[in-house]
């Protein structure tokens, strides 16, 4: 199916002026940015750049989006003879999936001319703003949860589509698993789920629900024990499984209080390998206050598949160099209040100290020798005192941030599918533990890491 038409009508409309005044042609440079994180939260997870990159491969103006878009006249012929031909043949470097992000990141760098990169625009903010909200979720939550792990269960509570992507947005961030069969699917992602209590209602008694679940399933199954009383239910889900029944989950009530008194049940019982899962409106506050209660898995769904608050990331997508009359890139700036964007096209590193630990979002406007050397290299020495944001210098590592996404139209393949999820999970997980200490606390502060412009202005 062509992504071409999951976009809004004044790229199509720019790209007809820009064709007639002669000015489609010009090379460009539009940057993935965010001025701000959403209030409280110290720092944000980038997600989707591997659909991004899926997509793209479908954008395609093909018969029908051509017929249809000539019916409605929302452009005119030479535009959509242009359109028959589309292919994205510029380049993306971005932040490698999974990376964190602060304030002013270049998450994502689109090079092309205007009529290519300017079509990609709301493709581009749509999958990143939501998939990246859902991840930083995630990585709260994963982060709240410590080694317990997370499951992702919110498809209900999301548009079809919507939650396949905050499936695969959960496990960068951080989640064991979800109960998305088509994400299960699409990215060779862990799927979970048993049993609702429905099936349990189904029965004339919990008893033949138990027992007909552990037949079709085996003991190793987890077993709903709240449809009625919880102590009869562990009483009987211990009697159809016995000791080797694998979980018990708890969907409802005080959550805490019930998990210690079924844990104690079930050891007592000898069943000390059977694991509780804790199930019901959880968000990142309720799986820290959870902390000391004997649970081994929580599973979420709405607070997750919304951002838990912040369903969004406040991404934009702006025109930050362009060529000039004389064939070169020059810089190009908004000043507009409160919406200001710094021109040119810049290198991303990441400050870390002598432990490891990053103290600064580094970003350098250079020449093409710079910019471009960074993505390929793996640290580059800071020790020749690059300033640091007090205004002196100081030694350390700069870890590169961009990455090779896309090169004169091609695909990189590492960062689609299923590896590229396993790779956007290895990153988040490196990338978070190089954040300071007290950056995953939950109570809300600002970035955890200040972003110094080097160069750039304000």
């Amino acid at each position: 199916m062509s992504t071409a038409l999951l976009t809004d009508r004044y790229e199509l409309t720019m790209l007809q002026a820009a064709l007639a005044d002669g000015t489609a042609a010009r090379r460009c440079v539009f940057e993935v940015f965010t001025r701000r994180l959403p209030p409280g939260r110290r720092y944000g997870v980038v997600a989707g750049t591997g659909r991004i990159l899926e997509a793209l491969d479908t954008f395609r103006f093909g018969t029908a989006e051509l017929d249809w878009l000539a019916d409605e006249g929302v452009v005119d012929d030479r535009t959509l003879a242009y359109l028959a031909d589309y292919r994205f043949t510029g380049s993306v470097v971005g932040y490698a999936e999974g990376e964190a992000f602060f304030p002013s990141s270049p998450v994502l760098v689109v090079e092309g001319t205007f009529a290519e990169a300017v079509l990609l625009e709301t493709l581009v903010l749509s999958i990143l703003n939501y998939d990246s909200a859902i991840a930083s979720a995630a990585s709260r939550m994963t982060s709240a949860a410590v080694d317990r792990p997370c499951l992702e269960m919110g498809s209900r509570r999301a548009h079809e589509q919507a939650a396949v992507a905050a499936a695969r947005a959960a496990v960068v961030g951080g989640f064991a698993g979800t109960s998305n069969l088509e994400a299960g699917r699409r990215y060779g992602l862990a799927t979970i789920g048993t049993a609702a209590h429905a099936f349990t209602l189904l029965h004339d008694d919990e008893e033949s629900a138990f027992a007909a679940q552990v037949a079709s399933l085996g003991a190793g199954t987890t077993l709903l024990v709240d449809t009625y009383d919880v102590r009869r239910g562990v009483e009987l889900a211990l009697s159809a499984a016995g000791t080797g029944l694998g979980a018990v989950r708890l969907d409802s009530g005080d959550l805490g209080g019930l998990a210690a008194e079924v844990r104690q049940q079930l050891d007592a019982a000898g069943a000390r390998e059977t694991k509780i899962v804790v199930t019901s409106d959880l968000d990142e506050y309720a799986i820290a206050a959870l902390a000391v209660a004997p649970v081994d898995v929580y599973g979420v769904g709405t607070s997750l598949v919304t951002g838990s608050g912040a369903p969004t990331c406040g991404m934009v997508y702006k025109l930050v160099a362009r060529e000039g009359a004389d064939g070169e890139l020059a810089p190009v700036a908004k000043a507009s209040r409160d919406k200001t964007s710094v021109g040119g096209r810049k290198a991303a590193a990441r400050r870390l100290d002598a432990d490891g630990r990053a103290v600064a979002e580094v970003l350098v406007e250079g020449p093409d020798a710079l910019v471009r050397a960074w993505p390929d290299a793996e640290e580059v020495d800071d020790a020749g005192g690059l300033p640091d944001a007090s205004g002196g210098t100081s030694g350390g590592r700069l870890r590169p941030l961009h990455v090779p996404l896309v090169t004169d139209g091609v695909v990189d393949p590492a960062w689609v599918g299923a590896g590229g999820v396993e790779a956007a999970a290895r990153r988040h997980r490196a990338s978070r533990d190089e954040l300071p200490r007290g950056a995953r606390r939950l109570s809300a502060d600002e970035a955890a890491v200040p972003t110094v412009k080097l160069g750039l202005g304000a």
